[in-house]
């Protein structure tokens, strides 16, 4: 166990979130005089959560500890979120003894089979001499191709084995980086060339690949917008003249959806088109072609047949196709991008309400205007994280961390926990809805123990408000209010039983003050802190079955399109 510690330390883990029990004492041992530093969680799924945010901003593998039996089933939502939106992770676990495994000893399960699916690797260490090296392994396979998470099950009696280990001439194991073929870089061009109206899709895997500069490089290049998906948000700055906004159901903007749909090529980059995303593959192909980036090779057609595959990593497939643009002389000027622009102008949403109840746009209008491009937010699933993709801005990769895939209630207050453990000095905030918050809430008394300050902004509409919304077709609002008593779940009071400090808001102008109330206290007392935003109850968020139908509840502003 001192050689696997030895070797998570030099793959740059410095953070590790979990609980310990008996089943796993060697490791903690060993990793006691260590430089890790170890944030004991109140459940195993909030350590996952914690080392996925904690992997998301940092790029690095992120790690969790348990012990044998509940502890990884516990880890399994964790994993399967990881691996969704392919996050680097490592979960360790604790088992029986070798022995004992056939004998239905105590919370001795087979988690490896358990975790097999929703993991890129799950092993059993068999044998003490092993330890390094399938620790190096994990790591490497984490980190390579599309990333993803791994589970390692150490039995006790391997752990308290002995194996002959060399820090001094041990090293991280290499991960390829895939370079595009030639050919296929050049037909890419050449057809970006061709197009009248192309657009460029950056999904999750530009962030991934640390490649948002040279994705900008080979727009400008070109003069070709760019599009992201939820899990791109970040990867191109909003406030940038080439940015054209986002497409979807759910997650989108209404100049976003118009755009897309005027295009005639779209280059995706490190995206899955997911199906909240593509909405009916009919309306989301038609009139266009596409071309498809992708590290893994057997993502590409596996939602749909593009026109042209490139199998590479994000960052040197940009570089490639940007000097493949150079070289092959400028492109001819259109008035593409200026139509962007007009629709970008002219398809707004409204978010400057000022009812009573809060409409819920106004509290995204005061998240943008009051936290700086350098804060991450950080949100997971339901209207509130519907609302936030349309309507917050981000500037920066790795600033808006969500759970896209799986989208696990509750993943927010751990994952703010472990991107606050990887960068102390930035400003984080988590945006939750009510019951999400109520989720995972456990592990506010893990930020309070270990003074890890951050702002939390719940949008409480008291209801499952996305399931609440998409009971309307069957003509019922069943089993979704969390209203009682005297207005459920008093969240000021249950952070205060934690020790921290919370505020509740009604009306839309206290929302700025609340604002800069809890970022001040946060980082005054080094605590968690709530803003509780009471918003409509029953109010829904623009969406539909496909790009080209999206309903919208609220009145938009009417303003003149050009060439409409």
């Amino acid at each position: 166990m001192e050689a696997a510690v030895a070797v998570m330390e030099s793959e740059g883990v410095d953070t590790v979130f979990g609980i310990p029990g008996a089943a796993i004492l060697p490791l903690y041992a060993a990793m006691r005089t260590s430089g890790i530093k170890h944030i004991t969680v109140r459940h195993e799924e909030g350590g996952t959560h914690a080392a996925d945010g904690w992997s998301r901003v940092t790029g690095k593998v992120g790690v969790c500890i348990g012990t044998s039996g509940p502890a990884g089933t516990n880890m399994i939502t964790g994993l399967y979120t990881a691996l969704a939106d392919s996050i680097p992770m490592v979960c360790i676990t604790g088992q029986a003894p070798r022995a004992k495994l056939h004998q239905e000893a105590f919370q001795a399960v087979d988690i490896v089979e358990i975790a097999k699916p929703v993991t890129k690797w799950a092993v059993q260490l068999k044998e003490p001499g092993q330890a390094p090296w399938v620790f190096r392994e994990a790591f490497r396979i984490a980190r390579s191709g599309r990333p993803g998470p791994v589970l390692i099950d150490l039995p006790l009696d391997v752990q308290r084995g002995l194996c002959n280990y060399d820090a001094a001439i041990d090293a991280p194991l290499p991960v390829d980086v895939p370079e595009p073929y030639p050919g296929r870089v050049r037909a890419a061009v050449d057809m970006l060339r061709g197009a009248e109206r192309p657009l460029i899709l950056a999904g999750g895997g530009v962030v991934i690949a640390d490649a948002a500069a040279q994705l900008r490089e080979l727009a400008e290049e070109l003069d070709v917008p760019v599009q992201v998906t939820l899990m791109g948000k970040g990867a191109f700055p909003e406030d940038h003249d080439l940015f054209a906004g986002m497409a979807g159901l759910q997650t989108q903007t209404r100049w976003g959806n118009q755009i897309f749909l005027e295009s005639d090529l779209v280059l995706a980059v490190g995206a899955r088109f997911g199906d909240r995303h593509t909405g009916d593959l009919s309306v989301y192909t038609r009139g266009r072609r596409f071309i498809h980036v992708d590290i893994e090779p057997t993502q590409i057609g596996k939602v749909f047949e593009p026109d042209l595959g490139i199998v590479g990593h994000a960052r040197p497939t940009l570089a490639a196709l940007t000097a493949q643009a150079r070289a092959s002389g400028e492109r001819r000027a259109t008035d593409w991008p200026a139509r962007v622009r007009k629709l970008r102008e002219t398809l707004p949403r409204r978010d400057d309400f000022d009812d009573v109840p809060i409409k819920p746009p106004r509290v995204y209008r005061e998240l943008n205007e009051f936290f700086g491009p350098e804060t991450t937010f950080v949100t997971a699933i339901g209207l509130y994280q519907i609302w936030s993709g349309q309507f917050q801005h981000t500037y920066l990769p790795r600033r808006y961390l969500v759970c896209g895939q799986a989208g696990p209630l509750g993943w927010e207050v751990p994952a703010a926990m472990g991107v606050k453990c990887a960068f102390p000095e930035r400003q984080v905030v988590a945006v939750a809805g009510d019951y999400s918050f109520q989720f995972l809430m456990e592990e506010i008394a893990v930020a309070a123990q270990y003074r890890i300050p951050f702002v939390i902004v719940m949008v409480n509409n008291e209801y499952l408000g996305l399931i609440r919304q998409s009971e309307i077709p069957y003509d019922m609002n069943y089993a979704v209010d969390l209203h009682y008593g005297e207005g459920g779940i008093d969240h000021v009071k249950l952070m205060a039983a934690f020790g921290c400090p919370a505020r509740r808001v009604e009306q839309p102008g206290d929302i700025r003050d609340a604002l800069a109330w809890a970022s001040a206290e946060s980082a005054a007392q080094s605590l968690p802190v709530l803003v509780e935003v009471m918003v409509e109850r029953e109010a829904n968020a623009a969406m539909g079955l496909s790009i080209d139908a999206v309903k919208e509840f609220e009145p938009v502003p009417e303003l003149e399109l050009a060439g409409d």
